[in-house]
């Protein structure tokens, strides 16, 4: 009795958009290698060309899918180039086909990588549709369908292609949080698009050991590079409803990490932040 595959779940993030049809040629390449494999959409909506961004949201997310998934990130300024295209897997059994070109930073800081090894573009790209000359649409032609073979089971993780050094991959320098007395530091992140939340590196435990607790006013001071562009007394709370209407507060994320929001607002757009290793945050009581 032959046995069955057991066949792993797809989940896509690109910067393409749905604005034209990449996200369809991709998702055609996945059902032509196997017209049963699921294909989920995390976003097509990463900031074009930011692999910082691309690498946290893969970390935001991706510890809460089944062991086995296969992952695919594209967002890939240096498509065609040198740059390696690549399959990595993570200690907790996950697979990341992507670029490496800084997008594995954080999963390689919290998640652990294992293995990462470069796609043999000889027999992991895709063939006969007469797209063998370009070299701009690699989320097409070689992400997408090695990640299909992958999924599917027709490839074994050692089939991808040849295994270079983990040590060697690409990586963003991130500014790690620290604490000085009653003194907390870090970086903004990343942003919340949407509702414009700004979410720093600074882990919840690290505002308990310096003293902080919900209902304090703290003293916040936010710097573009050494430059102060922000500087208030702003409530820390457990969420947006405890302040009125436009008002900022300091919160906990989804993440167990603090934020910095305005009540039914955008603090990104009222106070002009951004977020990168540019940002600091400094927290006092």
């Amino acid at each position: 009795m032959t046995e069955t595959v057991k066949k792993a779940i797809l989940v896509f993030q690109t910067d393409f958009t749905f604005k034209e049809g990449a996200v369809a040629s991709m998702y055609g390449v996945v059902k032509s290698v196997d017209r049963d494999l699921e294909i989920i959409t995390a976003t097509h909506e990463i900031p074009q060309f930011d692999t910082w961004s691309a690498s946290f949201r893969l970390n935001q997310y991706i510890k809460f899918w089944p062991e086995g998934t296969v992952f695919v990130s594209v967002v890939d300024p240096g498509v065609g180039t040198h740059r390696k295209a690549s399959v990595a897997l993570t200690e907790s059994g996950y697979y990341i086909v992507t670029p490496d070109n800084g997008s594995l930073t954080h999963i390689l800081s919290t998640e652990g990588i294992v293995a990462i090894r470069e796609i043999d573009e000889a027999v992991n790209r895709l063939k006969g549709m007469g797209t063998e000359q370009t070299s701009i649409f690699h989320g097409r032609d070689l992400f997408s369908y090695c990640g299909a073979k992958l999924a599917s089971g027709k490839i074994t993780f050692e089939e991808v292609g040849p295994e270079y050094p983990v040590e060697t991959i690409v990586t963003h320098h991130i500014r790690k949080p620290g604490m000085s007395g009653k003194k907390v530091t870090g970086i903004f992140e990343i942003q919340d698009p949407n509702f414009g939340n700004v979410w720093t590196n600074i882990p919840l435990s690290m505002f308990t050991e310096a003293g902080f607790k919900y209902e304090d006013f703290l003293n916040v001071k936010i710097y573009n590079k050494n430059e102060l562009v922000f500087s208030e007394k702003v409530l820390f709370h457990k969420s947006f409803g405890f302040v009125e209407k436009g008002e900022p507060i300091i919160y906990t994320n989804e993440h167990m990490n603090i934020g910095l929001a305005v009540s039914m607002g955008s603090f990104s757009d009222t106070y002009k932040v951004g977020y990168g290793n540019d940002w600091k945050v400094e927290v006092t009581k």
